[in-house]
């Protein structure tokens, strides 16, 4: 039985912010932010846009792509760490709002992996012959936790959100080929927003200290990612009997260019497989991966059939590499 990209969504708010409208703010420049993360500019929604108002737009452009209706969909996972609410889940609102009746959803935590693990997800659904399309959907409005006086994290943050349809198709032989996925619990102070939750509820003291914003120690997630995406790469390729040159497409979550383009350099894949648009967006989280692959089809780099390498790292610590058939 295959199972295949059907269709892809995203949306990018139109407020831009560059480096250089961020030079105002803090104390950083327009060299120094490109030559650390390779980010130019990033959008950030309006206030009264939230995250799932960003997943529904990028869900609509996906239901057009695919040519099936919201009533079609079996299953619609949210990934994002910035939900509408603490309760109920995002998922709710995206399925009322594109009609999915006959859907169940959820959302899931797993920070820049949101994607990663949203996928391993959906394939194991579609497995079963019950459900026929599962709408995922990377959403995220990171702007409202960030701390906009830290120029070590303002900096590397954007709002938007992306969509991908898979659905079943017992014509194709397209699918998951590999997956690899972890979580290490033991670094998880290194990215975090420290309040919010039941451990440090929301007080006079935590709005005072600003926890309620993203803490990053940013030298520790940079080895970390690059060891932990690297990893994963190898794994699923040699899983895979494959090599890096037979891949169509990498598409990495774009936190930071040098982070790409160090794992690119390791698994011995050519700059010009690698998809990057962290230059426009800055980091979205659990949004980038399914941004670029909407872009990477509407841009005319993949087709069905492809053979495309997805990895993330993120807050947990989590990290993945994907290897699919679009």
């Amino acid at each position: 039985m295959g199972i295949r990209i059907v269709g892809t969504g995203s949306y990018i708010p139109e407020k831009v912010l560059t480096n250089f409208d961020l030079q105002k703010m803090v104390d950083t420049s327009d060299e120094w932010i490109q030559v650390r993360t390779g980010i130019v500019e990033r959008h950030i929604a309006p206030d009264d846009m939230c995250t799932g108002d960003m997943a529904v737009k990028a869900a609509e452009k996906a239901l057009e792509a695919a040519g099936i209706d919201g009533s079609e969909i079996s299953a619609v996972i949210v990934a994002t760490t910035t939900p509408d609410y603490n309760f109920p889940n995002t998922a709710s609102l995206v399925q009322r709002s594109i009609g999915a009746v006959s859907a169940f959803g959820f959302d899931i935590s797993a920070a820049c992996s949101g994607m990663i693990y949203s996928l391993e997800l959906a394939y194991s659904l579609l497995l079963q012959k019950k459900y026929r399309y599962v709408l995922l959907c990377g959403a995220e409005k990171l702007s409202c936790i960030t701390n906009w006086q830290d120029r070590n994290t303002c900096v590397l943050f954007g709002d938007g959100a992306g969509a991908v349809i898979l659905g079943r198709d017992d014509s194709c032989d397209s699918g998951q080929i590999a997956s690899d996925l972890h979580i290490d619990g033991n670094y998880r102070e290194i990215l975090q927003m420290p309040a919010g939750g039941s451990r440090n509820p929301a007080s006079h003291e935590t709005v005072e200290k600003r926890m309620h914003y993203i803490h990053m120690l940013g030298r520790e997630t940079f080895k970390l990612a690059v060891n932990a995406m690297t990893g994963a790469c190898r794994k699923v390729l040699a899983d895979a009997g494959m090599e890096g040159s037979q891949v169509k497409l990498v598409i990495p979550h774009q936190a930071n260019k040098r982070i790409i383009e160090a794992v690119a350099q390791r698994i011995g894949v050519q700059k010009e497989q690698v998809f990057i648009n962290v230059n426009k967006y800055g980091n979205t989280s659990a949004a980038s991966i399914a941004i670029c692959i909407d872009e990477a089809f509407r841009g005319g780099l993949l087709r069905t059939g492809d053979v495309i390498l997805l990895v993330a790292f993120g807050s947990g610590l989590t990290w993945g590499a994907q290897l699919l058939r679009a």
